[in-house]
């Protein structure tokens, strides 16, 4: 009897680490891969005063970050969507955080809490039935975030943030170019 807790005890703790390990293999095969197009779609701030296009945004790197404040791992990694924010988006990147609540209360309560303060856009609609942008950019786990190129073509998608991060750390000299040819014309 010990031997057979022994191997189911190894076993579940091997498939906790595998799925630790590499969480986009298990989620995030079916995202959109390197070099895609981005599929455009139109945003509006939360009072939908004004609109904007994803399309609008090229010319920058943009991070599109899928989440919903009922998911309890999006709710983990806001604080460090939040750092990235800070950091990058001082550096030209564009945040866009793209929720799945049906709640307009719970999702702008969420935004106000934590401090979100980067461009936010839910259709208030459910995930996986209503959404067109879920089957635009085949989510099928949340958090999910996708980093886009000035281009408008898709850099990466993945389920984990720490990609994500080293992704963006890797865009060092391409952002501080960027940023240095937005100096030059806004001078």
């Amino acid at each position: 009897m010990k031997k057979i807790f022994l191997f189911v005890l190894v076993l579940f703790a091997s498939v906790s680490n595998l799925m630790a390990e590499d969480a986009d293999s298990l989620y995030a095969r079916d995202l959109l891969k390197p070099g895609t197009e981005a599929p455009d779609f139109v945003i509006s701030n939360k009072d939908k005063a004004h609109k904007i296009s994803l399309s609008s945004l090229r010319g920058q790197y943009v991070v599109l970050d899928f989440w919903a404040s009922w998911c309890p791992d999006c709710r983990k990694d806001i604080p460090k969507i939040k750092a990235l924010h800070d950091t990058f988006g001082a550096k030209g990147v564009q945040f866009v955080g793209i929720s799945f609540d049906t709640s307009r209360e719970a999702w702008e309560r969420c935004i106000k809490q934590n401090s979100m303060d980067w461009l936010q856009f839910s259709e208030l609609k459910k995930w996986k039935k209503e959404t067109k942008i879920d089957r635009d950019y085949h989510i099928n786990w949340i958090p999910t975030m996708y980093l886009i190129d000035p281009d408008g073509d898709v850099v990466l998608g993945t389920v984990e943030i720490e990609k994500l991060k080293t992704t963006l750390e890797g865009l060092r000299e391409p952002l501080r170019q960027l940023m240095m040819r937005k100096n030059c014309l806004t001078e």
